[in-house]
């Protein structure tokens, strides 16, 4: 009587491994840019925060001039955090105040960290309520982004 051994062949194995790795070589960007998805989202919201922040500005100063760090009218926010997620996480944004005059402003979440490189590019919120994207890749639209 012969005694059969247990185990897998080395070609089983290889065939697992390849599996996996095919599955892998698939999944993984789906994965990625469901974080991305899920980073413009959570910055989308963010911004609308911060517009609400100037509006608070403006009801107390009556202009939005003034709400940029030192005082100045464009440049990093003076009136809330400067990166999105605000909890303190890594940033996958900057917030800035690009454009600010008495009576409107622009603000602005540009891309950085993990999420440089996004297909969605800049964010843009302006006083109306205006939502934006600039720098995305070609046939983007705001739409596609402020999700």
């Amino acid at each position: 009587m012969m005694k059969r051994q247990l185990g897998m062949t080395l070609i089983e194995l290889m065939v697992v491994v390849t599996i996996i790795a095919l599955l892998s070589v698939i999944a993984y960007p789906a994965y990625r840019e469901q974080i991305r998805s899920s980073n413009r989202s959570d910055c989308a919201g963010v911004l609308t925060s911060f517009g609400n922040a100037m509006e608070r500005f403006f009801t107390v100063n009556n202009t939005y001039l003034g709400a940029a760090a030192g005082g100045a009218d464009t440049a990093s926010p003076a009136v809330f955090p400067t990166t999105c997620p605000v909890d303190g996480a890594d940033a996958t944004y900057n917030l800035t105040i690009q454009a600010a005059a008495a009576a409107t402003y622009t603000l602005a979440a540009a891309p950085t960290g993990s999420q440089a490189g996004d297909r969605c590019g800049t964010f843009t919120l302006t006083n109306t309520g205006l939502k934006g994207v600039t720098g995305a890749d070609a046939g983007v639209t705001w739409q596609d982004c402020w999700r």
